[in-house]
């Protein structure tokens, strides 16, 4: 299949992406506050409209251009990319909440914490998803390993799925603890304090550095399964490059429109397990059977679907006998 390898393309989904980071920090982004859920539900609107946006502009630009079947193709690789990226992303979410509470960061502080989890994620796939192209590019083989990879890991996914991590002994935050000063509480938005010290100034990471850090490191942890995850759609790096950078554009505004919803989808991550697996199945195949575009799309559609269904019928149920 043809990739795309544009400039205006290229040039154009970068002027959108630096356009919409900087309305969005100038907007309050660098700001101490606590995000409504209104203010997340808006800009969750805000960059799911953008996103269709622009895979409407990438239709009508390669119909113009390059036909109306590799405008088909390319946009719905775009938008099945973007699902499933979208859809894996509530994991991260569902971390994110575990962390800012172990750590007991504010809500009005997780914003600052997250605008830079979203600018390092970005920077981090992007370098992964260029080599991960060029390795395909050279050894195909390397697919099977994604898919054998994708397919364990979302077996994996279901087996723990009701399991949570122990943060207390995770060996990242016992590495910084060993080879860095630790303040015990918070200080503002500050990652760094200095202290007085036998009369020097002693530097301490912050609860909220912490934080940061393990942000940045599940999003790498994330993206080792997000980014096979929509080779298996397209080896297009433009493609694949643009659903990643979209999705994750995103992810704040969805992390706080369900910080406060997320024990409703206690049955989600079987879900997204399903989807791993799925992918995991077509990845293997690609060489014998070629799953269509438009099927894998419809699949990962109705798995999370149905799990965000079943989820909420399951809160009721439960809400229902609680108050019984």
């Amino acid at each position: 299949m043809e990739n795309i390898n544009n400039p205006w393309l290229w040039g154009s989904f970068a002027a959108i992406v630096l356009v919409m980071l900087a309305v969005d920090l100038l907007v309050g982004g660098g700001k101490q506050h606590r995000v409504s859920f209104r203010e997340a539900a808006t800009w969750s609107v805000v960059w799911v409209s953008v996103s269709m946006l622009f895979a409407a502009g990438l239709w009508w630009y390669l119909d113009a251009n390059a036909g109306r079947e590799l405008a088909n193709q390319k946009t719905l690789e775009f938008i099945t990319g973007y699902l499933i990226e979208k859809s894996l992303a509530v994991d991260n979410v569902f971390i994110w909440l575990m962390l800012f509470s172990f750590f007991a960061i504010p809500l009005e502080l997780q914003k600052r914490i997250l605008v830079f989890g979203v600018l390092g994620a970005i920077v981090m796939r992007s370098v992964m998803i260029f080599a991960g192209a060029w390795l395909i590019a050279q050894f195909h083989w390397i697919l099977y390993l994604f898919g054998a990879f994708l397919l364990m890991t979302g077996v994996k996914m279901w087996w723990f799925a009701d399991e949570k991590p122990d943060l207390a002994n995770n060996p990242v935050i016992n590495w910084l603890r060993r080879h860095m000063n630790i303040a015990h509480e918070l200080h503002g938005d500050h990652f760094f304090i200095s202290r007085e010290q036998s009369g020097q100034a002693v530097r301490y990471a912050t609860p909220l550095f912490l934080a940061l850090v393990l942000v940045e490191l599940s999003d790498v942890i994330f993206a080792v399964d997000s980014i096979p995850a929509i080779f298996a759609i397209t080896t297009d790096p433009f493609i694949v490059l643009t659903s990643n950078v979209f999705a994750i554009l995103g992810l704040r505004a969805m992390y706080f429109l369900l910080a406060d919803m997320a024990d409703r989808f206690s049955l989600l991550k079987y879900g997204l397990a399903l989807v791993l697996m799925f992918i995991g199945i077509k990845m293997l195949l690609i060489d014998l059977f070629k799953i269509p575009i438009l099927f894998s799309l419809g699949v990962v559609a109705a798995i999370i679907g149905t799990s965000v269904v079943l989820s909420l019928r399951k809160t009721r149920r439960e809400s229902a006998t609680t108050s019984r």
